[in-house]
Parts: C-alpha cells; sequence; structure tokens
C-alpha cells in the first residue's frame, strides 16, 4: 500500500501523515476543527517549536486561507503537554 506523505508547515518535514496533527477548515465554511473533516487541510508536526512558529508567522491562517481562532492553538497546546 501506498504511503500518503505530507509536510509540516512550520519546519517543512515530509513524513507520512499519521506523523502530523491535521488542522481542517471545513468545506463551504470558515470554521477550524482538528483531525477530521472535508476541507482545506494543514499539517503541523506535534513539536513545541512548530507550534509557536505556527502561530507566530500566522502560517495556519496563510495555509487554511481562514482566521484561525486562538482556542485552536490552545486545543493543540493542550495536546502538546498531554504527550509529553
Amino acid at each position: 500500500m501506498k504511503i500518503n506523505y505530507r509536510r509540516c508547515i512550520s519546519c517543512k518535514k515530509t513524513a507520512s501523515k499519521e506523523e502530523f496533527w491535521r488542522i481542517v477548515r471545513l468545506q463551504g465554511s470558515c470554521e477550524i476543527i482538528l483531525d477530521q473533516g472535508i476541507g482545506r487541510s494543514a499539517y503541523i508536526c506535534p513539536k513545541s517549536d512548530c507550534l509557536q512558529k505556527a502561530q507566530r508567522k500566522n502560517l495556519l491562517k496563510r495555509a487554511l486561507r481562514a482566521m484561525v481562532p486562538q482556542g485552536i492553538y490552545d486545543l493543540l497546546q493542550q495536546r502538546l503537554i498531554a504527550e509529553m
């Protein structure tokens, strides 16, 4: 079976999509959710450095072409803490 490769929007690392967190802007709206749904997606490494850089440089906003609420960054930060 073919491996689905994705790229982190922050550090540009390429790996299988299972190694990243997926952030989705739902199709037909500007609602941003994590992990599931159909629409425009961005992938980010589950690392503190990547998350901080993405937030500081508005990389998610650019990749998803929508405003990303602070709550999404808070959820990702909580996930990061839980995985440690």
